[in-house]
């Protein structure tokens, strides 16, 4: 290979790093396969959990680092299932946990399956990030309520946010002033509701251990601020 051809090959790869770079990973290639995307995929990811940890100090940040340790440890069976996902998002460290094994369809009541998935999720939250807010929300998908007597989806999505933080109060002793509640209905959707899959991640709780600086900016506004069912706030 001549100087020419070597220059120009490393252009093309100057290029390359320079269009993930600017894109967040979220690039597509073309002639990329279906491994290399998802090697992608995965460091994109891996990226948005160094940039939520970044913004924390070392301490928090060491703790949620450590909690998510224990919980993909510990859950590791509903993980390899994708039953639960658990990661970093700009809210913070977040339980994603499917509907199929808390609730019954179109039903708020938590079923048998939930209690040990919760109990572990409560040990972590009162061992690990024992001092850290707690924000529970609830996700539904774009099926409008026909028989279940609900409302709507958003008077679902909130009365089973509802249900997972009173369990968590009420049964396994966390404190109340660190949890909050919130109902998005199918709102926050992180799947294409056109197909059955799709809309099956959509209905989800997440549990999210959020940033002490997160907690502190919701109070600091508490006064003004009226949160309503859908868990969106207007000042």
């Amino acid at each position: 290979m001549n100087g020419g051809q070597r220059m120009a090959r490393w252009g093309l790869v100057g290029v390359g790093m320079l269009a993930i770079a600017s894109g967040g990973c979220a690039v597509k290639f073309a002639q990329r396969s279906p491994w290399d995307v998802q090697q992608l995929q995965a460091l994109g990811e891996q990226l948005e959990q160094y940039r939520s940890l970044a913004q924390l100090n070392a301490d928090e940040a060491d703790r949620l680092r450590q909690a998510k340790a224990q919980l993909d440890q510990r859950l590791s069976s509903e993980i390899a299932n994708q039953d639960i996902s658990v990661g970093f998002d700009e809210r913070g460290l977040v339980v994603r946990v499917l509907d199929r094994i808390l609730f019954d369809s179109g039903k708020a009541q938590l079923h048998r399956d939930a209690y040990p998935v919760l109990d572990t999720v409560a040990k972590v939250l009162s061992q690990q990030v024992g001092q850290q807010p707690v924000a529970v929300e609830g996700h539904t998908d774009n099926e409008p309520i026909k028989r279940s007597g609900w409302k709507d989806n958003w008077d679902l999505s909130l009365a089973r946010a509802r249900s997972v933080l009173t369990y968590l109060v009420k049964d396994r002793g966390l404190e109340p002033s660190r949890l909050s509640a919130a109902g998005y209905g199918e709102y926050h959707p992180i799947a294409s509701n056109d197909t059955s899959d799709g809309r099956s991640m959509n209905r989800r709780v997440e549990i999210v251990v959020l940033p002490k600086s997160a907690a502190a900016r919701r109070g600091a506004s508490a006064s003004d601020t009226v949160v309503n069912d859908t868990g969106v706030s207007h000042k």
